[in-house]
């Protein structure tokens, strides 16, 4: 039996595209973590994922920005693993309503949905971008964004077992360091969801 094609793998209606944490504070200019950000810089995260969002908006599927901010005084903030005393440490505050928490310029527009998760290392840990996928019909995820060390994996997998069908645009998301990513997509990622490139969903979205 032959494998389905971009087309078939997200169905327009039935399909969302969610970028992940491409915000000022993560890869923006106010990027507390360069590394990552000149990694983004290096593919053309960025550009590939403002390109998927265009199309996707000119096809009517929803463009979701999956942002990490902190509630005030941290109030619920994990503090139980290194990473989030890194992030501190690194600058990372991503107060609410400040410009580090919003999303890029390039791959923001007006009616896009912007759902900033204040826990976890998953836009699905406290269910409710889950929630609201479902209820909209959706059964079919584009990610794209950062980071290929934790939150993509991440969010693949809880995506992965709630039963929606991931396609993860390998030329729209980064880790670091570079080859790592690579190898995550290659040995792990590419087991539970459909690695492809801009082009091909770009493709599988223009209209007849």
């Amino acid at each position: 039996m032959s494998e389905p094609t971009v087309r078939e793998l997200l169905p327009v209606g039935r399909t969302a595209l969610v970028l992940q944490e491409l915000q000022n504070g993560i890869v923006g200019a106010e990027s507390a973590f360069p590394a990552l950000a000149e990694a983004a810089a290096q593919i053309g995260v960025i550009g590939n994922a403002a390109r998927l969002a265009a199309a996707a908006r000119a096809v009517g599927v929803p463009v979701v920005h999956a942002t990490a901010e902190n509630l005030p005084n941290g109030f619920g903030a994990n503090r139980n693993a290194r990473l989030f005393a890194g992030a501190l440490k690194a600058g990372a505050a991503n107060a609410p309503g400040t410009s580090s928490v919003r999303p890029v310029p390039e791959v923001y527009a007006e009616g896009d949905l912007v759902l900033p998760r204040h826990h976890g290392l998953s836009p699905m840990a406290d269910g409710r971008l889950d929630a609201l996928l479902r209820n909209a019909g959706i059964t079919s995820i584009l990610v794209a964004g950062v980071s290929l060390n934790i939150a993509i994996p991440g969010l693949v997998f809880d995506a992965v077992n709630r039963s929606y069908r991931v396609v993860l645009a390998t030329d729209a998301v980064a880790g670091t360091p570079l080859e790592y990513g690579a190898q995550v997509i290659e040995h792990c990622l590419r087991l539970v969801a459909t690695p492809t490139g801009t082009e091909a969903v770009l493709e599988a979205w223009r209209l007849p």
